[in-house]
């Protein structure tokens, strides 16, 4: 009795086993003619990436000429702004110069960061050229300063160093308003949009501040 009990319970074991593997080669039957939903997964940005206008991190066209063209637009304030400690007359011109560095610094170096992890070209150091940059195709592109302008602001001191930081800096601030209004509308990547808002908000704030200081507020 016992024997026969001992023989059913192999058998099941047996054929329990035997239904285990079944479906183990079943799944595993799926898995390579479907490759599963891990491998799908996987593989679909990959497939899709090269067709997708967007691309890589939600961004398109219109964020890389952002990125590339308000870094040597921050560049260039970040130099203007290095003037302002030993040419300065006004301590209000010269609070405001620290400000627009500490704010543009570190968006440099994001937008910068933005480029390199989208596989696209970072403007060079030194390559904002005077004449102009990406996103604009007007004279004296995004209020951006000739080397003309910058060489007499490079020479002036005291109170015409200050008029003329300011007069200089609020066709910049301009700039970069108009620039930053373009990747609002145009843009799709989330957080180049933030910077944009940001930066409307900020420098049209200052372009207030400095009309106010030149007696035209």
């Amino acid at each position: 009795m016992s024997s026969k009990r001992s023989l059913v319970r192999r058998t099941a074991a047996v054929l329990a086993a035997g239904g285990a593997a079944l479906v183990l080669a079943a799944c595993g039957s799926e898995d390579t003619g479907s490759a599963g939903h891990g491998g799908h997964a996987a593989k679909s940005p990959s497939a899709s990436a090269p067709a997708s206008p967007v691309g890589q991190g939600g961004h398109n066209a219109a964020d890389v000429a952002f990125a590339q063209g308000m870094i040597p637009h921050h560049r260039q304030a970040v130099e203007m702004a290095a003037l302002a400690p030993t040419r300065a007359e006004s301590a209000e011109v010269k609070k405001l110069a620290e400000e627009i560095r500490k704010a543009q610094d570190p968006e440099i170096k994001t937008l910068t960061g933005w480029l390199t992890a989208w596989g696209e070209q970072v403007p060079a150091e030194g390559a904002a050229d005077h004449s102009g940059h990406g996103g604009s195709g007007s004279a004296g592109a995004g209020g951006m300063m000739t080397a003309e302008e910058m060489t007499k602001l490079k020479d002036a001191k005291g109170k015409a160093f200050d008029t003329a930081f300011m007069e200089l800096m609020i066709k910049h601030h301009e700039g970069a308003v108009a620039m930053a209004g373009t990747e609002k509308t145009d843009g799709s990547f989330p957080d180049a949009k933030k910077m944009a808002d940001a930066i409307i908000t900020s420098q049209s704030a200052e372009i207030a501040r400095m009309n106010t200081l030149l007696g035209k507020g």
